[in-house]
């Protein structure tokens, strides 16, 4: 359990690197395990005191986290000695110590390459080369990495049963065209997978975890594997507390701690009252928020369309939030109960807040559903750009609407999109933004469903923006795929939506964390 003491989760750990959403990288020695010990991984389990408050922002603010993926290399190999009228070799090209170091550094240029193409931090560790069980054994004890690259040159099998034998996520690389034939491109499947037997016999390694001469298959890979170990253990707020939408989501919080280890801290909302007075009462501070409000609604593509008053008390509300992720050490929050509870406290709405928090790379949503928070988590971390928590429609005709009020205005997660700034829907009341997302925009739709058993992927192209009396954002989305399965297998209720394509790298995460994944 965590204990927060004064308020102030020890930071010691943390080193800064500016990068896309100006990355904070944690931990440098951290591991997936360690990182999961670290953060308790409870549902709701320390309930968050208003002593949590800590002005002045500026350098002290906690940075959107990012954990770097670490990969090892290792390449199994060894040079046959020549035997006479005998069968001295198997299958597969390199045959002499030569031969051998050429490939050791056609691999080294190679994840070279890769690591110079990745757009999420990546760590390469030094290429290990193993011949016997005993060298396997000894390249995975202690080691400190998350995924394992076997460059599969030999058939021996006992040497990569030994190499996989660990609790990190494995791939294995053979070779066809790209350069010296590896034996495991031919027994990869029938040797290593399914140990000469029809019925796979590889605990933690199935077909997806096999690439063939495509290093760009890895990259996305291990973009996979890196939003997988910036999901499992992740620290988010939940105000007001967690809970999950409608009569099935009843149980979401417990499921997302356990099927992803997600640490659910509840700040409940009187603390976070004192938290909003105790901001008001600070003049510089409410000066510095009017006047980051001003500045807010000069910018270039902000249409103002609500009362200034609005505007400016979201401002105030966002650093409070703010003050919230610095306290608790996160980077992640969420608002339960927003339509009725923190209306009255804040005299604004959270919709604004969301957004602008959203914006600057942290993850923020509305409603507290721990059935599809999880997915917007590690959709933003894959896709590495922010995501839409959004109410879906019917589909039809291969259309539908998806719609909320509150989007982020950087869906790319760089430039703005233009934005109305409006009151909330159903109250007609606060700042809440209608984000113009983008006409002809492909987009990725997440839909978990309420049990945590199985998620559905499809993509679609954004072909409107329109006003209907809905919730403020909102877009009607083409659907690329099978509509009317769509439509059939929709389960669970809320989506979530970012930005370019990444069903392949969904579908893998979702699996690798045990649930079934539907692409239409």
């Amino acid at each position: 359990m965590t204990q927060w003491g004064n308020g102030k989760m020890n930071m010691s750990a943390l080193s800064g690197c500016c990068g896309h959403y100006g990355d904070l990288l944690l931990g440098a020695a951290m591991s997936r395990r360690q990182f999961l010990a670290a953060t308790g991984a409870t549902a709701g389990g320390a309930v968050l005191s208003g002593d949590l408050l800590r002005s002045g922002g500026g350098e002290n603010r906690q940075r959107p986290i990012r954990l770097p993926l670490r990969v090892q290399p290792v390449f199994n190999c060894e040079i046959y000695p020549r035997k006479e009228a005998v069968s001295w070799r198997v299958t597969g090209a390199i045959q002499d110590e030569r031969e051998m170091r050429e490939e050791e550094a056609r691999i080294r240029r190679d994840l070279e390459a890769m690591r110079k193409q990745a757009d999420f931090p990546l760590e390469i560790k030094p290429l290990v080369t193993v011949q016997t069980v005993e060298q396997a054994k000894a390249a995975v004890a202690g080691a400190n990495f998350d995924v394992q690259i076997l460059y599969a040159a030999r058939r021996n099998r006992p040497v990569l049963e030994a190499l996989a034998d660990n609790d990190k996520w494995n791939l294995m690389f053979v070779r066809h065209r790209s350069g010296p034939l590896y034996y495991m491109y031919i027994g990869g499947h029938t040797h290593f997978l399914r140990k000469t037997r029809d019925e796979f016999g590889q605990p933690n390694m199935t077909t997806l975890d096999i690439v063939v001469d495509e290093h760009a298959e890895l990259l996305w890979r291990l973009r996979t594997f890196y939003g997988l170990k910036n999901t499992l253990g992740r620290r988010i707020i939940a105000i007001g507390a967690p809970s999950g939408w409608g009569e099935a989501g009843k149980g979401a919080p417990e499921r997302a701690a356990a099927t992803f280890k997600l640490d659910i801290q509840t700040l409940p909302y009187p603390e976070l009252g004192k938290m909003i007075a105790q901001a008001r009462q600070d003049s510089a501070r409410v000066k510095k928020c009017q006047n980051e409000a001003d500045a807010f609604m000069r910018r270039r593509g902000i249409t103002i369309e609500t009362p200034k008053d609005f505007v400016w008390k979201a401002f105030l509300l966002t650093d409070v939030f703010r003050d919230v992720l610095d306290g608790a050490g996160a980077d992640a929050l969420t608002v339960g109960s927003c339509m009725s509870t923190i209306m009255p406290m804040s005299e604004t709405t959270a919709c604004l807040p969301l957004m602008l928090l959203n914006d600057e790379g942290y993850m923020a949503f509305c409603e507290s559903d721990f059935v599809v928070i999880p997915s917007g988590i590690l959709l933003h971390h894959i896709s590495g750009r922010p995501v839409f928590f959004c109410n879906p429609s019917f589909p039809h005709n291969g259309l539908m609407t998806l719609s909320h009020c509150t989007a982020p205005c950087r869906m790319d997660g760089r430039n703005d999109e233009r934005v109305r700034i409006l009151t909330h829907y159903e109250s007609d009341y606060g700042a809440a933004p209608k984000v113009e997302m983008r006409k002809g925009q492909t987009v990725t739709v997440v839909n978990p469903d309420f049990g945590q058993k199985r998620w559905l992927g499809f993509e679609g192209k954004i072909v409107e923006s329109p006003f209907y009396p809905i919730c403020r954002t909102q877009i009607d989305l083409e659907i690329r795929g099978d509509w009317e399965k769509l439509r059939d297998e929709t389960r669970g209720f809320h989506h979530m939506l970012c930005y370019g394509t990444y069903l392949r790298e969904m579908g893998y995460a979702v699996r690798k964390a045990g649930l079934d994944w539907l692409n239409v």
